[in-house]
């Protein structure tokens, strides 16, 4: 009988540990938390200085609001050999989904460098090598380590450096309002989504300008 009840008592505590661990059960994986957090409460992300293929220096929370479009953000690096070539052929797809459903006007693309490596003329390579249309997609980086790690820690990517110069990280596409303020993250491979979060996005500004 002692047996049994201490049995319970474990079972029971387990199960306490478990839904504290996964927010009542709602998500399983810190990251999922993370996500759903966000879906509920927009997170403000910080300023940084952005460094472009032309070699300019912008203001990341500056350079949203002027531009005034939601945008798609991924992270990357150039020399990348893996996935971050899946993501580029996803952010083409993306790019012509755009033009064709004309929504220029509305939603952007931003692959930023986490690779110190990544100067203007890398990014500028890139950005040749997979078409981007500069009205649509830009690729930039971050030249101050500490400015990069506030960015990263934000977004939730974590970066970890591997043989023959590359990096493993964990990949995703945000969709952040022109107010700097990140309202979504999906999985790769669901572009779909990004889009469409991000087209909402931009159809409730512009109602909520209106009145």
């Amino acid at each position: 009988m002692k047996s049994l009840a201490t049995s319970l008592l474990l079972i029971i505590a387990a199960g306490l540990a478990f839904y504290a661990q996964t927010d009542g059960f709602t998500v399983l994986t810190t990251e999922s938390a993370r996500r759903a957090s966000i879906a509920q409460q927009a997170l403000d992300l910080p300023e940084v200085v952005l460094t472009t293929a032309s070699g300019q220096q912008i203001s990341f929370t500056d350079d949203l609001a002027t531009d005034g479009r939601t945008a798609i953000i991924n992270f990357m690096f150039t020399r990348c050999v893996s996935v971050c070539i899946e993501m580029g052929l996803e952010f083409q797809q993306l790019q012509e989904t755009i033009k064709q459903r004309k929504l220029n006007d509305q939603v952007r693309l931003i692959s930023i460098s986490f690779d110190p490596r990544d100067t203007p003329k890398w990014l500028d390579s890139y950005q040749k090598r997979m078409h981007l249309d500069p009205e649509i997609w830009q690729a930039v980086s971050i030249s101050k380590p500490d400015e990069l790690k506030t960015l990263l820690r934000a977004f939730g990517i974590i970066v970890v450096p591997a043989p023959l110069g590359q990096f493993e990280h964990n990949t995703a596409y945000h969709v952040v309002s022109p107010d700097a303020l990140l309202n979504r993250i999906v999985d790769i491979n669901e572009t779909d989504y990004a889009l469409y979060y991000a087209q909402t996005q931009a159809k409730q500004r512009r109602q909520s300008d209106a009145n």
